[in-house]
């Protein structure tokens, strides 16, 4: 029959959440149906009563059935299309819809995971530097702990030897000249052993700060990677949302352009 209803294939918005102008178009969809099937009783009922008309010999009445019928055929055709335009525009617009609340969603779940990344970072980080810290003052106090007494010179324990030796030949002079001696040669040889220690102490615990420093780049550096990695995965997933949107798209406007098709051919063939 000429009002039979166009097939109605729906693409599958797999991925896709079903949005307002969605379920609009599946309404639409509905209602056109129901349409198109009382249309088709009508028509049907008045091609009927065309053809008694004219078994009957009635022509003026069959005249009138017939162009009532072409007229009723001419506007269902149009109210048809019109549909079909109304529900194609509100399919398209759901894909679009359900694409960008996916998108929004999409940046939102990406968002929230990279900046837990980020505030799990800076609590690493500041971490090991509590740590280091903690580490290193103990590492200072561990040094001045181990400091050996000082180590004189022969020169300095020979020197001290004979000032003994005098005093105790009650020879005071003498001996009193060679402690000043001594004691000045003492402190000088106090002194360069301190600085000696100081320096190895500063060396040692640069050696521990480079040690620790590089603990903390590698941590840094391990961290600067998982976000690349986190960076590309989003690159990865949001490429793969882009692309079922283009499949559902195309898919769409292939279905609706057979669809336009069929709608065409039913109209000039007549049927």
């Amino acid at each position: 029959a000429h009002a039979a209803a166009t097939p109605r294939r729906r693409v599958s918005l797999t991925g896709f959440g079903r949005g307002a102008n969605e379920q609009k178009a599946a309404q639409q969809s509905t209602m056109e149906t129901a349409e198109d099937s009382a249309v088709a009783d009508f028509l049907q009922i008045l091609e009927e009563h065309r053809k008694n008309c004219e078994r009957q010999g009635k022509y003026v009445e069959a005249e009138i059935a017939k162009n009532r019928l072409e007229e009723l055929k001419l506007h269902e055709e149009n109210r048809r299309k019109e549909a079909m335009r109304s529900r194609q525009l509100a399919e398209r617009l759901g894909v679009e819809e359900a694409h960008m609340l996916e998108y929004q969603q999409f940046n939102m779940d990406w968002d929230r995971k990279m900046g837990e990344y980020e505030q799990h970072a800076n609590e690493l980080v500041e971490a090991m530097r509590d740590r280091h810290k903690n580490e290193l003052k103990e590492f200072q106090e561990t040094l001045l702990q181990k400091q050996q007494r000082p180590k004189f010179s022969r020169e300095l324990l020979n020197l001290r030897r004979i000032q003994e030796h005098l005093a105790k030949q009650k020879d005071y002079t003498e001996a009193h000249k060679i402690k000043l001696k001594c004691d000045a040669l003492e402190a000088w040889e106090l002194e360069k052993w301190k600085n000696q220690k100081q320096q190895e102490m500063f060396q040692r615990e640069a050696k521990f700060k480079h040690q620790k420093q590089g603990e903390l780049l590698a941590l840094q550096k391990r961290i600067q990677t998982g976000r690349e990695e986190q960076k590309k995965q989003r690159e990865l997933d949001l490429e793969r949302l882009l692309q079922r949107y283009r499949n559902v798209k195309n898919e769409l406007e292939a279905q609706q352009n057979l669809e336009r098709i069929r709608m065409e051919k039913m109209t000039q063939g007549g049927v």
